[in-house]
């Protein structure tokens, strides 16, 4: 009876939650062919110009643009819905798209970092009306990109948007700095700027890999103060008790929760207003599947774990 009204409940919301990856994969689909083709151009424009800066920008732009495929992927595949296999539906395969960029950025930022830091000692002049006219095309094909992606819900879009964002700030940096070679001969700003640009790709990218490694452990949602849901809860009429409270998320946006709450000894009616009550509350806290077992003040289930 109360199980019924879940599956009705979690179907509706499963429904927005397809629109929400179906609008993301169109962006990631967008955001990767637009990388592919700047990527090309920067190759050939780093070698062309003999920046570092440049190729460095060039190299982690092919990495997003494996990230970017990936996810896009990866994203798709998180729009099917539950089958005999997954019994959540696939959301979280978009999850995994955002993990592994991760893991490739770190590869390649302390790559590049290995290739620039002795170019510190030994820096070479680069082409810097070449470089500064590749900077002005990044920041322009970059920005539409990243604001395409402006706002998605999931991991896998975030994690996309933030390395857009970082080849924006990357290529700001590296305008910046073809501007002060050219009008100052100073070299060094080339595998300077390399060098930040890794550096500044490694922070964010480890902190990304923390995020989707806690996903994958089932960490309890940072959003979510588990002891305003306990207080939420305990104060609904005729619940005397909870526990066994589980709650994670599926792809970092969609927040599942179980509970077993324990109702005191009144009629049918009563027990079914304070169940629908729990699931309202929960519904406001930001909790989009929740699984609620009421049980009796006399009965033992076997998993009371506060």
């Amino acid at each position: 009876m109360g199980h019924a009204h879940h599956e009705h409940s979690h179907d509706h919301t499963g429904h927005s939650h397809g629109h929400v990856h179906e609008a993301g994969a169109k962006a990631l689909g967008l955001a990767f062919f637009i990388n592919l083709a700047f990527t090309l151009v920067e190759v050939v424009g780093g070698w062309w110009t003999g920046s570092i800066a440049v190729l460095t920008d060039a190299f982690h732009d092919a990495g997003d643009c494996l990230v970017l495929g990936t996810a896009w992927y990866l994203q798709r595949v998180a729009m099917r819905g539950r089958d005999a296999h997954y019994s959540y539906g696939y959301g979280r395969y978009s999850m995994l798209g955002g993990w592994l960029t991760s893991v490739v950025l770190i590869a390649g930022a302390i790559g590049m970092l290995v290739i620039s830091v002795p170019r510190l000692w030994a820096p070479s002049t680069p082409n810097t009306v070449g470089m500064i006219g590749i900077a002005v095309f990044g920041l322009a094909m970059n920005g539409f990109a990243a604001w395409k992606l402006h706002g998605g819900g999931t991991l896998n879009e975030r994690g996309a948007y933030l390395h857009l964002l970082e080849d924006v700030l990357g290529w700001a940096a590296v305008l910046l700095g073809g501007i002060i070679i050219h009008y100052t001969d100073w070299a060094i700003v080339d595998p300077l700027l390399s060098v930040a640009i890794s550096c500044f790709i490694l922070y964010n990218a480890v902190g990304t890999l923390r995020q989707g490694t806690g996903i994958l452990m089932q960490e309890i949602p940072a959003q979510l103060d588990m002891q305003a849901v306990r207080s939420t809860l305990m104060a609904i009429p005729h619940v005397t008790d909870l526990h066994d409270q589980h709650t994670w998320t599926l792809d970092g946006s969609f927040i599942i929760h179980t509970v077993h709450l324990v109702v005191a000894d009144v009629d049918l009616k009563a027990v079914l207003e304070a169940k629908a009550a729990a699931r309202n509350a929960l519904q406001q806290m930001g909790i989009h599947h929740a699984t609620i077992e009421l049980e009796w003040a006399e009965e033992h289930c076997g998993l009371q774990h506060h």
